[in-house]
């Protein structure tokens, strides 16, 4: 069990104290005590009287993973540049600061000012992963903010979702007040409106009030205004409004004009060591290459471009604001931008001869050329390249709709160990529906190829080859919504399999690495990505058995995980494997049916049967429309350049920056 919150009294009209002066004696005697300390370059603070409305922002994990946080940092730039909103930040604390800080008596703080949690108007959560739930029950408890929103007082603040996860928030629908989904940039403004005119106006309605104006537009999702009735077979009848002025449907929110929102400006420079040490520019967003288990390339369409000066504006801006060195040009699919080549052509020759070297996320195998690899190791980092091949065989990347063919990768591999690159790293995924032993097992014979083209080509013994490998989880809103997920002991024994194959051949044992992990945590990050409200009770089993973050493989424990599912579920009928390993179909209602990504129900459906018809599907930025529902039901459209801009002014900067 555990120990007893802080005691968080209502709050007056005055400003909260800084909690620093109670929090500083006890950093003595915690690990990494600098990452609460606050005061980063670009941090910001504000008069709490001389501002309206009050958000407080998380990332609910370590200060390492949620300070570079993208969707964290954009928010906290778009709020704050507005004078009447107020926004700071707080992050997960480690088990060590989290006992000291009960013992005595000191709330979930924030960075910027060190002021408690439980006083400010929004505590805004934003979930890539939903692996993450228990660390928000954490943060709730230390911040005295009740867990559950029905019991909620009138001070407490509005708990919203946002992210990836919260495109089925059913699992936290208990714990949260709000979700959003897709875009923050608009609606964190909206949102604040609508809490400014409401204490403006005497909070009329109480708490109660503010959800209701939240959520009658459709544009914020309030779980407590929608029942969810249940089949005796443990599926959902439906899902439904509780009161009059609620939408059976909410819509997810999409900036269409990229370039009027250049954020971030001025990330924040860490003071500890975190995950990414660079400056992030999202040169687009979405992505319509129809990868059927990528959740974040079907909830984020239509693709939206940024332009070429926009994204040159960006980071000479970026640079000059934080002194970081390593410029990361990210995306879905960075490679895929129309301008793409002269985005990294001019950017190179702008730093040309500094210490500014510029980065690129995983590349398609089919969109890599080594003009565009040269450009971004021109100032000498040549590090290694990272392709994704996803599935072993060429019969399974039909399944799976990546349309890349082993000999794609052979001469893709071909080029860059040709060029002088030595390691390459490849990417896959166990457990995809449909696969088969061979499909794995196919992974050792295609790296096999990989590493004798690069001898061959290089003419050199030391070629190197990463396969890191992750087993796969259906999503909510992709065609795979409906299969059902690998079990972990299949996982496991196929990826023994794959070692095998590797290892007892000795030419090529050395120069191939395997990084992987077990299929136990992808079991609960399925249980928790396509629950219902029933897993909830999961979620603070766990939580209270002890859980924090599940997300760092030296925390999670599967056991604790299964022994409280077992439990919690008992009394409904249900268990793990309901919700893992059962394939659906067309005729059930998911959970998150209710919540609108824009894809069209149907086509999903029909996309699923084409993967189970090995059929492959184009990319639709250069086809005819395939019908997946998003650009007319959300009044949006596909935004491509060339635009034929130029980073302006195009002069190389190295008297100013070496």
């Amino acid at each position: 069990m555990t120990a007893p919150a802080p005691e968080t009294p209502a709050p007056d009209t005055s400003a909260p104290e800084s909690l620093f002066p109670r929090l500083e004696p006890l950093l003595a005697r915690v690990s990494k005590p600098i990452q609460y300390v606050g005061g980063e370059l670009n941090s910001v603070t504000k008069d709490w009287d001389a501002t309206e409305v009050r958000w407080c922002l998380s990332y609910p994990d370590a200060y390492e993973v949620g300070l570079p946080n993208q969707g964290v940092a954009i928010l906290y730039e778009v709020l704050n540049e507005r004078d009447w909103i107020l926004a700071e930040r707080t992050y997960a604390v480690w088990a060590d600061l989290e006992q000291l800080m009960r013992e005595h008596g000191v709330p979930q703080f924030t960075l910027d000012s060190h002021r408690p949690v439980g006083a400010f108007d929004v505590f805004g959560l934003s979930f890539a992963t939903e692996l993450g739930y228990t660390n928000m029950l954490t943060a709730l408890d230390l911040a005295g903010i009740p867990l559950h929103a029905r019991d909620r007082r009138e001070h407490d603040p509005v708990v919203l979702a946002g992210g990836h996860a919260a495109f089925n928030p059913e699992p936290i629908a208990d714990f949260i007040d709000a979700a959003v989904l897709g875009d923050g940039e608009e609606i964190a403004l909206k949102i604040s409106e609508v809490v400014r005119e409401w204490k403006v106006e005497g909070r009329p309605g109480g708490r109660d009030g503010l959800l209701m104006r939240l959520a009658a537009g459709g544009a914020v999702y309030v779980p407590k205004f929608y029942d969810v009735d249940f089949l005796p077979d443990g599926r959902i009848q439906r899902v439904a409004p509780n009161r009059s002025g609620v939408p059976f449907r909410i819509t997810k929110h999409t900036v269409m004009d990229l370039d009027a929102w250049p954020y971030p400006k001025k990330p924040l420079v860490p003071l500890a060591e975190t995950v990414h040490e660079r400056y992030s520019v999202e040169i687009f967003r979405g992505c319509t290459r129809g990868c059927r288990f990528c959740q974040a390339g079907m909830i984020t369409r239509p693709v939206r471009e940024r332009s070429i000066d926009t994204i040159g504006a960006m980071v000479q801006g970026g640079i000059e604001a934080t002194g970081l060195e390593e410029v990361g040009l990210l995306s879905l699919s960075s490679a895929d931008h129309s301008e793409i080549a002269e985005v990294t052509k001019q950017l190179a020759d702008r730093y040309e001869g500094t210490n500014v070297s510029l980065s690129l996320p995983s590349t398609r195998v089919d969109a890599f050329n080594i003009d565009l690899a040269n450009e971004l190791s021109r100032n000498g980092r040549r590090s290694g390249l990272t392709f994704a091949p996803e599935g072993g065989s060429q019969r399974l990347r039909q399944v799976i709709n990546k349309m890349v063919t082993d000999d794609d990768l052979i001469r893709t591999v071909a080029a860059a160990y040709a060029n002088g690159w030595r390691q390459v790293k490849l990417y896959f995924m166990c457990g995809l529906p449909t696969e088969t032993d061979e499909d794995v097992l196919a992974i050792a014979d295609l790296t096999k190829r990989v590493i004798d083209t690069g001898r061959r080509v290089s003419g050199r013994r030391d070629i190197r080859c990463t396969v890191s490998i992750g087993g796969f989880v259906p999503k909510p809103h992709t065609p795979f919504q409906w299969a059902a997920q690998c079990d972990a002991d299949v996982v496991d024994a196929r990826l023994t399999k794959l070692r095998q194959a590797v290892q007892r051949d000795k030419q090529y044992a050395k120069a191939i690495g395997f990084r992987y992990h077990d299929g136990k945590p992808g079991i609960v990050e399925g249980l928790l990505s396509r629950g219902d409200r029933r897993v909830g009770r999961v979620i603070e089993a766990v939580w209270r058995d002890g859980g924090r973050f599940d997300g760092w493989s030296e925390h999670f424990s599967y056991e604790r995980w299964m022994r409280c599912a077992a439990e919690a579920l008992a009394p409904y009928g249900v268990d793990v494997d309901w919700y893992t390993t059962r394939e659906r179909d067309y005729a059930e209602v998911l959970p998150w049916d209710h919540l609108d990504s824009g894809l069209d129900r149907d086509w999903l459906w029909e996309d699923w049967q084409d993967a189970l018809d090995e059929v492959e599907v184009e990319d639709c930025r250069w086809t005819p429309c395939f019908d997946c529902g998003v650009c007319p039901q959300m009044d949006t459209s596909i935004q491509v350049g060339p635009t034929g801009k130029t980073l302006l002014p195009i002069a190389a900067v190295t008297s100013r920056l070496s």
